[in-house]
């Protein structure tokens, strides 16, 4: 009997954008979510950014977690930002050897709307971190948004009101 290719999932967009409502919809239809956020505040961490140690000790978990349940024939959505080329490309490096071809939902947020999100947040949960107003300006003005050259991609807009 064939094994089956596990369908993954980039999730894409800057802090704000609405990538973990969207995320948890997949979820909740049987994918696993994976997500710095959940990861770093289980740990008690909830500055933005984190320390560069926590995070990379955090995105080498993620990176295990993620090839064991490939390894498992388990659907995932990896809920991160994948705010440059260089980070997805690095991800789908490292998926290459199990034969998936992850796809990308890009969540297009109007600016205006990512920073008035993040300016409501106030740190309740993982999915409510608060990000500084200079740091989400940042955050959105240098996210390098994904292209068809990149492979499967699915440019959601969603709704403003």
């Amino acid at each position: 009997m064939e094994r089956r290719v596990s369908r993954v999932v980039f999730m894409c967009g800057p802090s704000g954008a609405g990538k973990s409502t969207y995320a948890k919809r997949l979820e909740e239809a049987g994918m696993v979510r994976l997500t710095f956020d959940a990861e770093l505040w289980r740990r008690g961490v909830t500055e933005v950014p984190p320390p560069a140690e926590v995070r990379a000790e955090v995105d080498a978990e993620l990176r295990e977690q993620l090839l064991a349940h490939v390894a498992a024939g388990r659907d995932v959505v990896l809920d991160f930002s994948f705010w440059s080329r260089a980070m997805r490309d690095d991800w789908r490096a490292l998926l290459r050897p199990t034969g998936v071809v992850p796809e990308t939902i890009y969540l297009a947020t109007h600016r205006e709307t990512v920073l008035r999100r993040l300016r409501d947040r106030r740190g309740a949960h993982a999915d409510d971190a608060v990000v500084d107003e200079a740091l989400a300006e940042g955050y959105v003005d240098h996210f390098e948004p994904p292209t068809e050259d990149e492979g499967p991609l699915a440019v959601v807009r969603p709704d403003e009101r």
